[in-house]
């Protein structure tokens, strides 16, 4: 892409500005490329991990849950953040599997998304999931959710008129677009994470 070295800012110091139970929130003195100085508040987080799980007939396992910032119900793929230290396909498993109760023998790493570059360093590992199980959730304290079942193109039309506007969801269903096309190509592994034989 070339020398961005003109565009670069350069940290000078930080300070904690709060430490929550979910976020951590940082204002960084940094240094612009003119020479000056500038701050920059925001979030730290650890990461996270989102799954498309494809089920055997073609539909697709999404969840409604309720989102307090937004006073409303949003439609999304199921999606958790990483425990310090955790693998990013373990995350996976173990996120979709407590959420939805689906097991999968066959995942493929897709991509990682940057939600909201502004304001926070979180990062979000794409997953794709088929030969799904059913089976039993395993919920948080707290947490409340409904697993919906949909089609690729129900997905695509409920991305379409707005009423899915969860940006990770919203990436999911491009990522989903491209690989029934055949545009995209996955490099699928067993649930040890050991490539599967073309």
């Amino acid at each position: 892409m070339g020398d961005d070295t003109h565009l670069r800012e350069t940290p000078v110091a930080r300070a904690e500005l709060m430490r929550g139970h979910f976020l951590h929130v940082v204002r960084d003195t940094v240094r612009l490329p003119s020479g000056r100085e500038a701050t920059r508040e925001y979030v730290l987080h650890p990461g996270a991990v989102m799954v498309i799980g494809l089920l055997d007939d073609g539909r697709v396992v999404l969840e409604r849950q309720y989102r307090h910032p937004m006073r409303s119900v949003l439609i999304e793929f199921p999606a958790g953040k990483r425990d310090p230290g955790e693998d990013s396909l373990a995350c996976a498993q173990r996120e979709f599997q407590e959420e939805t109760g689906y097991v999968a023998r066959e995942w493929a790493f897709a991509g990682r998304l940057a939600p909201t570059v502004a304001y926070s360093d979180e990062c979000i590992d794409i997953w794709f999931a088929r030969g799904l199980e059913p089976g039993e959730r395993r919920l948080d304290e707290g947490e409340f959710l409904e697993v919906i079942l949909g089609t690729a193109d129900e997905l695509l039309e409920s991305c379409r008129l707005g009423e899915i506007i969860d940006s990770k969801t919203l990436i999911g269903a491009l990522w989903l677009q491209n690989v029934r096309s055949g545009a995209w190509v996955l490099e699928w592994v067993d649930a040890t994470g050991r490539p599967l034989s073309r």
